[in-house]
């Protein structure tokens, strides 16, 4: 077994994230060092009365947002991505996207939302897989799903680690009786899906924190005008094929098809997969991110099921190449804290900055780095 992967078995039998199950009227203290971006703006409605409303910087996105809802805690949700389950509901709502390799060698999604307080319809949800958990700890997220792999994360999602909303199937101690409900139209497995209304009454049910974790530390640095991004040793890159061209290798994202394409005029990277335009079913427009991450990670298939795990912590010098601005920046990653998030730096040892907006990150089985392809 790789170095990577041990560090999953030992990691998920020990550790506890701490201020899991906290009450949610506590109010979370001002973050240390990490909350560094903020600014102050006013709105018409501040001016009138003689105030100002205070705008700080989302951690997830770097975008501007309400200095109090900065501290909020994201919600992470499992997508199905198999082609009889898309287009899905509610993506294009999602601060960060991650895709990666499950078994049958197709992809699956998780959406992270900074801001699930009048999501309209999101789905379909899907089951879970120990490494899209640990993303999500990265994160201190609330997390959401619809099955799982029980014998591969079980333990770990009915755990008080795991501030998870659970679809009621065997194996987990605590089902979420409220979230999920039953799409007209769409036939079994791909027809649970969520929305706000729901969601919050299972939150409020079992009293989850809705705040950042007090030792939480941000994962992204963006561009500002005091912090640029580094163009200085980065290629051109305006295609780029996670799975590579042909739709016959097993890397998962071949299947699928995936790409993305960059436009010089809006600078951002638009998704497709399955031969077309990867849609959001509610505004029928194209999936489009301003930041996309290919993250390689040693991989192992665990047994004849083909259930697959990941290396998601260590410090090997596995490779992470960002693609921001049409340029691609190369460099490694690391994450050396339980829950806490994985570093991105570059070659010189720097972080790597990424422009504000929407982030698309793809998990690449190392074995499979090969199949890549940009140009």
């Amino acid at each position: 077994m790789k170095k990577g992967l041990l560090y999953i078995a030992v990691l998920g039998m020990f550790t506890v994230l701490a201020g899991c199950g906290a009450k949610t009227g506590t109010q979370n203290p001002q973050m240390g060092s990490t909350d560094k971006v903020e600014s102050t703006t006013e709105s018409a409605d501040s001016q009138e009365s003689g105030e100002t409303a205070k705008t700080a910087a989302s951690y997830l996105t770097g975008l501007p947002i309400k200095e109090e809802d900065k501290l909020n805690r994201p919600l992470a949700v499992m997508l199905n991505n198999i082609k009889a389950g898309c287009p899905q509901s509610g993506i294009a709502d999602a601060a960060i996207v991650y895709e990666a390799p499950v078994e049958g060698r197709i992809t699956r999604l998780m959406a992270i939302y900074d801001d699930y307080t009048n999501l309209e319809k999101v789905g379909s949800i899907r089951s879970s897989r120990d490494y899209f958990v640990y993303f999500a700890l990265e994160y201190d997220a609330i997390y959401a799903h619809f099955g799982q792999a029980t014998p591969y994360v079980g333990e770990m999602l009915n755990s008080v680690r795991v501030d998870n909303i659970s679809g009621a199937v065997a194996g987990i101690k605590r089902p979420a009786t409220n979230t999920f409900y039953d799409e007209p139209g769409r036939k079994a497995p791909h027809q649970k899906y969520l929305n706000s209304e729901r969601l919050w009454k299972d939150i409020e049910k079992f009293d989850y924190r809705t705040y950042l974790r007090q030792d939480y530390v941000a994962k992204f640095q963006f561009e500002t005008e005091e912090n640029p991004i580094d163009f200085t040793n980065a290629e051109n890159v305006s295609v780029i094929y996670p799975g590579g061209k042909t739709s016959d290798r097993p890397n998962g994202f071949s299947y699928v098809e995936a790409r993305f394409e960059y436009n010089e005029e809006d600078k951002l990277y638009y998704r497709f997969q399955y031969g077309g335009e990867h849609i959001d079913e509610l505004t029928g427009e194209q999936l489009a991110y301003n930041n996309v991450i290919f993250q390689y990670c040693h991989g192992e298939v665990r047994d004849a099921e083909d259930y697959l795990a990941f290396g998601c912590h260590g410090d090997e010098g596995m490779m992470v190449r960002v693609f921001t601005q049409g340029k691609m920046i190369t460099g490694t990653w690391s994450k050396m804290t339980n829950d806490g998030p994985a570093f991105y730096v570059d070659s010189e040892g720097d972080p790597i900055v990424l422009s504000p907006g929407k982030t698309w990150i793809c998990i690449i089985w190392d074995q499979y780095g090969d199949d890549v392809v940009y140009e």
